[in-house]
Parts: structure tokens; sequence; C-alpha cells
């Protein structure tokens, strides 16, 4: 029976011998990396830029052949094709245009590498060109055009650049430091500059050729965004159906690239705007409404490329509903705000409005009344200053006060009715109770013999007065003698 060490030292040997393996497997992944790196070395020493057929591959390829062997033949037989209506998905001619569209960007691409070889190799001849001339092609026409002409007022560039252009480019040519491309040189650039418009040639026919038929695959499409545009959608969504799928927002964003500022403002610059931007809708807005537009025209484009998956309106008249809508909101938007129109005052009311009248209106009335005070204070007496509060006119004006010649300012108050009634029912109104004393009685009286006296309030209640009391029920009184 094992023990507990001889289980611990079987482990520990399997753990080493796991090591070992692991070493092994650690050291065959290097040296195949080691083989990989070597490997792409070699490549990289076997590759010479100074020959155009190690740079630029794309002519050679089985597959730019082919492709460009069926867009010649479809184009020559485009009246038959288009007869048999909407391509369907599962068509060969379909996949062709899906393909059609994947060569255009690599024909893009291979013409930019090419104009590099040609600049690195015509910047001995006229290094200063690079910056005048900015588009490949152009470019390419150009050198071809120049060769090793150091005197350009021999070389005719019209059609090939604007005039301002080539004034610049004779001026500055004259003042290069450049110098003549030895022969070998020279060919190899010509040559290069021939493949680029070999390669612009034939992006054009695939262009055309695509755009041919985009009006038969996609109508409602087409008639919305373009022939052009649409293809470029359809191709780099991965087919209508994939196109069909997407959100009006990604569809917005097809074909958008990252835009380098450099540190300028972007004030004037496009964001999040892709092959849209290229459309004649978008163009012909104005730059404050072009990113509405451009979020309506991805809408609607995403409503037509499901119209046009379902097959369900191969006349494209559903596409020319939708741009006609486009414009009419685009023109909605520009039209100004209706103008604000002034506020006629109201009819005035000739007839005599309803007053309220009767008692409680009458008392309101005497109430808040102006005093006779009031009006003589109002009031001014021609050719006699009025005297003020604080004299010499400043402080408050008396107006007509104390001008009667009574100097008074106090004006008697004539007898008010409401006063009057006012009086009259406080007199009738009882405040004191039966038999209570009034609280206003003192039981101190003020003589002029004694001064400040203590009475009784009370005694002049059991003073007998003249009456029938003091007659009829007096103690002290005696019955008058009747005579008979």
């Amino acid at each position: 029976m094992a023990t507990l060490a001889d289980s611990f030292l079987a482990d520990l040997d399997e753990l080493s011998d796991n090591e070992a393996d692991i070493m092994e497997e650690e050291d065959v992944d290097a040296v195949k990396i080691d083989e990989d790196i070597d490997g792409d070395l070699a490549d990289i020493e076997t590759l010479n830029y100074d020959d155009l057929d190690n740079v630029s591959k794309l002519q050679k390829s089985q597959r730019y052949i082919d492709i460009m062997q069926k867009v010649e033949d479809a184009l020559q037989n485009g009246s038959e094709m288009a007869d048999r209506g909407i391509v369907l998905e599962d068509d060969p001619e379909y996949q062709l245009i899906v393909d059609c569209n994947a060569l255009s960007v690599d024909i893009e691409n291979e013409i930019i590498i090419i104009h590099n070889f040609i600049r690195d190799k015509y910047r001995l001849k006229f290094p200063e060109l690079e910056s005048l001339v900015h588009h490949p092609i152009d470019y390419a026409r150009v050198v071809k055009k120049i060769g090793n002409e150091m005197d350009l007022t021999l070389v005719n560039l019209e059609g090939l650049l604007p005039s301002a252009i080539i004034m610049v480019v004779s001026v500055t040519a004259s003042t290069t430091t450049g110098k003549p491309l030895p022969e070998d040189v020279l060919q190899k650039t010509v040559e290069a500059c021939d493949r680029a418009l070999a390669l612009d040639a034939a992006k054009k026919k695939v262009l055309d050729f695509v755009e041919f038929r985009m009006v038969y695959i996609a109508p409602n499409l087409s008639a919305i965004v373009g022939s052009a545009v649409a293809a470029k959608l359809v191709g780099t969504a991965g087919g209508l159906s994939s196109l069909a799928k997407m959100p009006a927002c990604n569809v917005q964003l097809l074909g958008a690239k990252k835009k380098n500022l450099a540190g300028f403002s972007s004030a004037t610059s496009q964001f999040r705007v892709g092959f849209i931007e290229q459309t004649e809708i978008f163009q012909s807005t104005p730059p404050p409404l072009r990113m509405r537009a451009c979020r309506l025209l991805a809408a609607k484009s995403t409503l037509a490329a499901r119209v046009d998956a379902t097959r369900g309106d191969p006349t494209g008249a559903n596409g020319r509903t939708l741009r006609d809508e486009i414009r009419k909101k685009i023109e909605k938007w520009q039209e100004p705000p209706p103008p604000k129109l002034p506020k006629p005052l109201p009819v005035p009311d000739s007839e005599p409005k309803k007053k309220r009248g009767g008692r409680r209106l009458r008392k309101m009335k005497e109430r808040y009344a102006i005093t006779d005070m009031r009006k003589l204070a109002n009031r001014m007496q021609f050719g006699v200053p009025e005297e003020s509060s604080l004299g010499d006119g400043l402080g408050e004006g008396y107006g007509m006060l104390g001008q009667a010649g009574s100097g008074k300012l106090r004006v008697s108050a004539g007898p008010s009715k409401l006063a009057a009634k006012v009086a009259k029912k406080f007199k009738e109104k009882s405040y004191g109770s039966s038999g209570a004393t009034s609280g206003l009685t003192s039981s101190l009286a003020f003589t002029p013999v004694q001064g400040i006296e203590l009475t009784n309030p009370q005694a002049h209640l059991h003073q007998l007065g003249s009456g029938t009391q003091s007659t009829y029920f007096s103690e002290t009184g005696t019955f008058s003698k009747i005579k008979k």
C-alpha cells in the first residue's frame, strides 16, 4: 500500500513531465515563428519596388480579368438583358453587380498605390508637381504629357488642367531644381501612368454597368438617390437584402470616412454622412438643412430598398413618390415663417352699458363720494396763488381752501343722510343690560367748591324729581286742599 509521501512524489513526477512537454511545444512554436519571420523577410527582400509588377498586381489577377470580361459582355448585350425585367438575387448577374462594386473599391486602392509609385519616380524631375496637382489621374496624365521635357512652354497641357493651374505649373517648372530622369526610370514612370489610366477607364466601365443595371435591380432606390449612389449603397451593404434589413441610421453612415481636420474648424464639415451626400437632392439643399435632409433621405431610401427587395413595385413609381415627398418637405423647411399680423382693436360699443342701480349702489356712491374739502383743494382760483403746506409753492397745495375770507382750512361738513342713519341706528341699539351700571360712570366728581368729591353715582336714581312720583308718592308731600 502506497503511503502519502509516495503519492506526493508521483504527483511531482507528473508535473515535471508536463512541464517538459510544455517546454518542447514552446520551442517548436518559437521555431515556427522564426521560420515565418524569416520567410516574410525573404519576401520583403525579394520584393523590388522599382518593378511596377511587384507593386501593382490587380490587373493580372484572374478575378479582375473574369469580372471585366463579364462586364464587357453585359454591356454589349445590354438591350437583351433589359428586357428580362427585375434581376433576382440568385441570378448570376446580380452577383456580378455585387462583385463589380467590390472591384471598384479595389481599383481605387490600386490607383492610389500606382500614384505613389509615379510620384516617387518623378519627384527627381519635378518635385513641386505633386503639390500643384493632387488628383492621381490628373497627375498621371500630366506626367505622361511632360515626360522628360524641361521647357514646359513647348508642352500643351490644355484640356488636362485648368488654365490657372497650367500657368502655375509652367512658372514653377521654370524655377524647379529637378533634373531629367534616366531613360529606364522614365520608361517605368510612363508605363505606370498608362496602367493608372487603364484602371481608371476600367472603373468607369464597371460603374456604367452597375448604374445601367441598378435601374432594373432597385428602381425605387435609384429613383430617390440615383443609380450611382444606389450601386454604392448596395455594394457596401453586401446586397439588396442586407440593405433592406438595415435601419435608416446605419444607411446614413454607409461610405462615411473618418475626417482629419488637422486643427481646422469643423463648422463647415459634414460628419456622419456617407454616400448619401453625393445625391443631387443633398447637394441642392442649403447647408443649414443638409443634416436633416440626410436623415430624411436615409429613411426614405430604406423604405425604397425594402420595396425593391420584395419586388413590390417594379416600375419605380413608389420611389418617385417618395422623392417628391422629400422635395416638398425640403421646400417647406425653406419657407419663411408666416408674418405676425397686427391684432386689431375691438369694435367700440356704442350702446350704453348696463349699470347696477338701487339702494345698495346709492349707499356705496355716497360712502365713497368726494368731500367738499377735497373739491376745494382740487380747484384753483384764477390770478390768486394757492397756499401750500411748506410755503412758496412747496409741498402739497391747498387750492381754494381758506381763500373765502374766513382764514380757516376746515370746511363745515353738510348734513349727510348716511351719517344720520348710522347715528339713529346706533342710538336705537341698546348696549347695556337691565339693572347694570354703566362702565363709564365714576364715583369721583369735580366740583368748584371742594375740587374732587366722592359721590354715589346711583344717588340720583333715589332722588324724587318732578312728575307723578314727586306729587303722589312723596314721603314729605301733602295732599293739596280742595276747595269746595
